[in-house]
């Protein structure tokens, strides 16, 4: 082995691990995530004196319903990721598609791969735990497509900022669902959270639905408000989000896209 060569390895993947602060996320990011995600859930199941009904049919229902944020937010960022992977982005929009056309043929791709997702991990759940997540009833489908509508606002997002930066930003494609998921309270109540926490945690469409989910396994009611509050949160975010995604894609047409080629 030459160590001259191995250090020329190492270097040329250290210079590009630090050249932008979205390089580093690997280094603090999901960590900081993780932490705080399973940390908040195992303090809160540490605090409670009584043993939780149902309480894993509450988290792996909940880790089955985030799987559909997660999908959305993904699906959305990573179809503009394709085409800078595959070089085109020019071709592609120098064609007469207009930019709600391109987003409504990646949504519609996202529900054909959702359907899969959700039917897959439930059958995991299922075989591997004897659980079944679909004990929410006939609410499991809208609280789905609640989340789905979050998870796609939220690809927009990083999508805005993909469509703009280019490959600088990428990560943002996967990171950024998980902005979000410590306020979400998908694991945890949102009773448990810190006070600040828990008002960002009711302006988020996500928290409505994974404390409903939690009130129908533990109570068999679920109050109808709280999905009609999700859905009005979520068509502010579609608008405001998708609404940003045209703005960042006009401007980075002005700069032109042939920039990422």
């Amino acid at each position: 082995m030459n160590w001259s060569r191995i250090r020329g390895v190492y270097f040329r993947n250290l210079y590009n691990l630090v050249k932008g602060p979205f390089q580093l996320s690997d280094l603090f990011f999901w960590p900081l995530v993780d932490i705080l995600l399973w940390g908040l859930t195992s303090v809160w199941i540490q605090t409670q004196n009584a043993q939780i009904p149902d309480l894993a049919l509450m988290l792996l229902t909940g880790l089955v319903l985030w799987q559909v944020t997660m999908r959305g937010s993904v699906d959305v960022s990573v179809g503009i990721l394709q085409e800078f992977w595959h070089r085109n982005l020019v071709n592609l929009f120098s064609t007469p598609l207009k930019i709600s056309e391109w987003s409504v043929g990646v949504i519609l791709l996202n529900l054909c791969k959702l359907v899969v997702t959700l039917a897959f991990g439930s059958l995991l759940v299922y075989f591997l735990y004897a659980l079944n997540v679909f004990a929410l009833g006939w609410m499991f489908l809208p609280f789905a497509a609640s989340l789905l509508l979050f998870g796609i606002a939220i690809g927009f997002i990083a999508a805005s900022g993909i469509i703009y930066w280019g490959h600088q930003v990428e990560v943002f494609a996967f990171m950024m669902a998980f902005f979000f998921a410590p306020f979400c309270a998908v694991f945890y109540p949102v009773a448990f959270l810190p006070h600040w926490a828990q008002m960002v945690a009711w302006c988020l469409p996500p928290t409505y639905v994974f404390e409903g989910m939690r009130q129908i396994i533990l109570t068999g009611s679920f109050p109808q408000s709280y999905f009609w509050i999700s859905i009005g949160l979520n068509i502010v975010f579609l608008i405001g989000t998708t609404s940003l995604f045209r703005i960042m894609f006009e401007k980075s047409r002005n700069k032109g896209l042939g920039r990422f080629e």
